[in-house]
């Protein structure tokens, strides 16, 4: 006998795997994700929890899933900086952490994402753990390269140093809103480096 169920049609999972990720992103990012359940993101998202376990094997992989998207937007503006001014790698970082500072004056500001997920999953192997310690290595090579095509000295404790105002900024952007120090992210930026361009 031949079963009365409807057939999923191929092109209704990715739609649902999409509206499960577009939900899970905005709950993590504002809530945290340890603080959201699978409960509360299918019921947002008005699906099944069938349908979530289709798109993505356990809320671990939603996590990481949701990272990945995130990495990919966040190369996004910093690649749209670099393309901003070719050669120069000072007016590129300016461009980077002006855009930093900005967002952290807006009344949603959670910080950066990565930054908030490395930061609840201390466990080196958790899924989304490892896509937020693979961008932040990624940020600091970056940063330290490009300190060098400035002729830094020490271009690896300028990359450092940068990095350190970037995370600072993210956190205090948190904490203090409008008017808080991520809002000078830029000046404090160019001027470490025009001190480490003085060495």
């Amino acid at each position: 006998m031949k079963s009365i169920e409807p057939a999923i049609k191929a092109d209704e999972r990715p739609r649902a795997g999409e509206k499960i990720l577009r939900v899970a992103r905005d709950l993590f990012y504002r809530q945290g994700i340890r603080a959201i359940g699978v409960d509360e993101i299918v019921r947002r998202a008005g699906v099944t929890k069938p349908s979530l376990y289709r798109s993505f094997p356990s809320k671990d992989e939603l996590a990481a899933s949701y990272l990945r998207q995130y990495d990919l937007e966040f190369w996004a503006r910093f690649d749209a900086a670099v393309a901003a001014h070719p050669g120069n790698p000072r007016a590129q970082i300016a461009a980077f952490l002006t855009r930093i500072g900005k967002r952290t004056q807006k009344p949603d500001y959670r910080g950066c994402g990565m930054t908030n997920a490395a930061v609840e999953y201390p466990e080196r192997g958790h899924p989304a753990r490892v896509v937020s310690e693979a961008n932040k290595q990624e940020l600091r090579r970056r940063l330290r390269a490009m300190a060098a095509a400035m002729g830094a000295g020490d271009a690896d404790t300028l990359g450092d140093g940068l990095l350190l105002l970037i995370e600072g900024a993210y956190i205090s952007g948190q904490l203090f809103g409008a008017g808080g120090p991520a809002k000078s992210v830029a000046r404090n930026a160019d001027l470490l480096i025009e001190a480490s361009l003085k060495k």
